[in-house]
């Protein structure tokens, strides 16, 4: 993926685009015309497409266990028996080397077994759908509190200044001062113990709220620093000075002002973050200190394939090759945003 820095969106580049816009296409605003152009750009609308796929196929996961499978993809099913072509077979099947049993093979029918099963005889496609869900529930919760936090922080530390931006920056580089992923390990395996519990707040150890808002807090100062130095220019641009000479309260100035001129980077962010997200959450999951059981993502069924990596390689292969292709939609529609939406990539395009 790119360089987070390579995401800003400068104030100087947006006022030359609107002028722009406003120059070519009559009264047509910036925010029509950027996206105008991502809707031109193709391979950023297929990426769109793929990931709405994912997300669609996901959230249909109720409907195939319980109206095509006949399953339940969270229950043990080391007896069971399946007809196949007029033929039972069992779920778990002999092991070839004579050591034991293994799970039925990808059968390829969407009413049994279509990737197989697991170690304990559950339907792989079945958790896989499932999984789904919750791997990406985490990812987009997690990059909508990552970067709503970001945004509002970048922004008061940036206008303010001083002592504010002073203790934001510290609180910035104490985060920064620890590797991403050892920071969330740490914070895991701690809070996976005793749970949540700051004042009336409580969070169970196994609540899908604890990875959201691990995740989502370990990214907070790779967005909110970009934010800050955006903020940082625009306060020096004659439309600030005259709003705080015309006696605009600082909330008015920031939410009138401000925040149009940062919100283009907001959104260029967001696929990114949902990125990040999903394969910081996999990972977790694969450690067994993301998200636990009896529910599951696609980085516990990676774990759980682990054992039968040479027998059934699909069981972890299947949600692997999701991650990829999620992320990898995620990265190029982030990369169609920018160059929609930053001015500084289309003055470079158009050279």
């Amino acid at each position: 993926m790119g360089e987070i820095g390579e995401f800003l969106v400068v104030g100087d580049g947006l006022e030359q685009e609107a002028t722009t816009s406003l120059t070519a296409g009559g009264s047509e605003s910036p925010w029509r015309s950027s996206l105008r152009q991502l809707r031109r750009n193709r391979p950023a609308m297929f990426a769109l497409g793929v990931l709405l796929f994912m997300v669609l196929v996901s959230l249909c996961a109720p409907i195939y266990a319980h109206h095509f499978a006949h399953d339940d993809p969270f229950t043990s099913n080391l007896q069971g028996r399946i007809n196949i072509g007029g033929k039972f077979r069992s779920v778990m099947q002999a092991n070839p080397s004579g050591l034991g049993v293994v799970p039925i093979s990808p059968t390829w029918s969407f009413s049994h077994y279509f990737l197989g099963a697991d170690e304990l005889g559950r339907d792989v496609f079945a958790r896989l759908l499932y999984g789904g869900r919750v791997s990406l529930l985490i990812g987009f919760s997690s990059a909508m509190i990552c970067v709503f936090v970001a945004a509002v922080m970048g922004m008061v530390a940036g206008y303010f200044g001083g002592v504010v931006d002073w203790l934001m920056s510290r609180l910035f580089d104490i985060i920064w001062a620890f590797p991403i992923y050892l920071l969330a390990i740490s914070l895991s395996v701690i809070l996976l113990t005793s749970g949540l519990n700051l004042g009336f707040v409580h969070i169970g150890a196994g609540s899908l709220l604890l990875p959201i808002l691990i995740i989502a807090s370990v990214y907070v100062p790779y967005v909110a620093r970009p934010i800050r130095g955006i903020v940082f220019s625009l306060k020096e641009r004659e439309f600030i000075q005259a709003a705080v000479a015309s006696g605009a309260s600082d909330w008015h100035i920031l939410r009138k002002e401000i925040l149009p001129n940062v919100a283009p980077s907001v959104i260029v962010f967001f696929p990114l973050m949902v990125a990040f997200s999903l394969l910081t959450e996999s990972a977790l999951s694969f450690l067994s200190i993301g998200v636990q059981p009896p529910q599951s993502s696609w980085g516990t069924i990676i774990q759980d394939g682990l054992q039968l990596l040479y027998t059934r390689p699909w069981v972890a292969i299947a949600p692997g090759l999701c991650i990829v292709i999620t992320a990898g939609a995620l990265n190029i529609l982030g990369d169609g945003a920018r160059d929609a939406f930053d001015p500084k990539a289309k003055l470079r395009g158009s050279i």
